[in-house]
């Protein structure tokens, strides 16, 4: 019998972490957390499904700090994630579910960062281990990384990784782990190329899915008919002048169609990025970081790139064509209302789509109506454009800057207000930091005349 939602002070968890629970707002378990939670703790293999913002790495967050044995600095536990992105996220998590504990040590292993520091960070040992399949089975290939004691091993977004081609690095991996470990399988869809691989990896896994669809009074759906090929762009540019959403991502089924509706997107006078797996890590942090700062208002992206994102308080959803499975659809939908928020996810189909449609309503139990597009007199409005840029100083946490530097420099000596900065991201190299438009030109002149710890830093442009 499953459990049903409730405290967590109902779970055999140590003092200290229902403690810290407590402090960071956790009081009422979600669905996930209430029927995964249990199994997880008793040390039971599970696979649950649940689509994200769902709080399914709280599950396995606590499932790997319950064993934790802090006296031991080998390596206990291993998340696999498909992305950097996602991996940070996670590794933040379970710190911050972890800070009631002594001494725990939270490692992030990903591609696209240098050796070096994960190098001089291991010799040190780790607790935790979260990472991406490719730079986690380099480690293991070199020797730096060593996976005997593993107790506890976390697949994290596993058809994603499956997806992206990692399903060799992710086979290397498992088969250096010990076979009596405990596997914890989590994902917003199970593809059938997931199931062959759960079940040789996992003993007698207890299933845990919760279907959780959207509440119609936080999303709301529009479909509308498009005529064919050549008339889908002007429908996605009718619905963007006529709803003029401050942040949104249009989702595309392939990274040629979504390099080609961003740059049709650009070529009308929006201001739209492109994100798929071809993108060098520095160029894909470098566009995340432009569109979490409100510099970029759209994000064209495929399924596969956008997995793992942490957008907040995104305004609306476009798919430019229905996914090719529908849970994907569920999931690119589920990217809007998150927390509690309202949100609109609109969808485009051609007569070919139909059935797809009616399966969709099926699979939802929800009738949907196509509705008719926005007049096209709605083309003759001006493209909106983003209230913030973004500008990148050439120093970073390498050269001891912090974003209170950062502001304290645009701020100070009659500069620009406060409430004229927005977000500030602080990288190894570099440092990002948002300002509104009308005020641009002062910022870049504050910056890049002035100094930062004592000395003069590039300042530049990017969007």
């Amino acid at each position: 019998m499953t459990q049903t939602t409730s405290d967590f002070a109902a779970l055999p968890l140590a003092p200290e972490l229902l403690s810290n629970l407590g402090s960071l707002g956790y009081h009422v378990m979600t669905p996930i957390q209430a029927e995964g939670l249990p199994s997880v703790l008793a040390g039971r293999d599970v696979i649950a499904q649940a689509k994200t913002g769902s709080g399914k790495t709280a599950v396995f967050g606590l499932g790997l700090l319950s064993r934790l044995q802090t006296s031991d600095f080998r390596v206990q536990g291993l998340v696999l994630c498909p992305t950097r992105e996602l991996a940070d996220q996670v590794a933040g998590e379970i710190r911050r579910l972890a800070r009631s504990l002594p001494n725990v040590k939270v490692l992030t292993l990903c591609g696209g960062a240098s050796m070096g520091p994960q190098l001089a960070s291991l010799e040190h040992g780790a607790h935790i281990v979260v990472g991406t399949p490719g730079r986690i089975e380099e480690h293991l290939r070199k020797g730096t990384l060593e996976l005997g004691s593993l107790t506890t091993l976390v697949l994290d977004e596993a058809d994603r990784m499956l997806d992206m081609g990692f399903q060799a690095a992710m086979e290397a991996i498992i088969a250096e782990t010990p076979v009596n470990r405990q596997t914890l399988l989590f994902s917003a869809t199970f593809g059938d190329a997931v199931r062959p691989i759960a079940k040789r990896l996992m003993r007698d896994p207890i299933t845990v899915e919760v279907t959780e669809t959207h509440d119609a009074t936080t999303i709301r759906q529009h479909f509308y008919r498009v005529a064919d090929e050549s008339a889908r762009f002007e429908a996605l540019l009718r619905l963007l002048l006529d709803a003029r959403p401050a942040s949104s991502v249009v989702f595309c089924n392939t990274k040629r169609e979504t390099d080609e509706v961003a740059e049709a997107l650009k070529g009308a006078g929006f201001s739209a990025l492109a994100l798929h797996g071809d993108l060098e890590q520095r160029d894909r942090d470098q566009l995340l970081i432009m569109f979490a700062n409100g510099s970029a208002s759209i994000l064209v992206a495929t399924d596969v790139a956008a997995r793992g994102l942490d957008i907040a308080a995104l305004d609306a959803v476009f798919n430019y064509r229905i996914a090719r499975e529908l849970e994907v659809h569920v999931h690119r939908v589920g990217r809007t209302g998150r927390a509690g928020g309202s949100g609109v996810a609109y969808t485009l189909v051609s007569e070919q789509d139909d059935y797809r449609l009616a399966r969709l309503a099926g699979l939802l139990d929800d009738r949907f109506e196509v509705q008719p597009l926005p007049s096209p007199e709605v083309l003759k409005q001006a493209p909106f454009r983003p209230a913030m840029v973004t500008l990148q100083l050439g120093g970073g946490k390498k050269h001891k800057l912090r974003p209170g530097d950062i502001l304290g420099a645009l701020t100070g000596d009659g500069g620009i207000a406060g409430d004229q900065v927005g977000k500030i991201k602080v990288l190894a190299n570099s440092a990002y930091v948002a300002v509104r438009r009308d005020v641009a030109a002062a910022a870049l002149k504050q910056l890049g005349t002035g100094k930062l710890k004592g000395r003069s830093f590039r300042a530049r442009y990017i969007g």
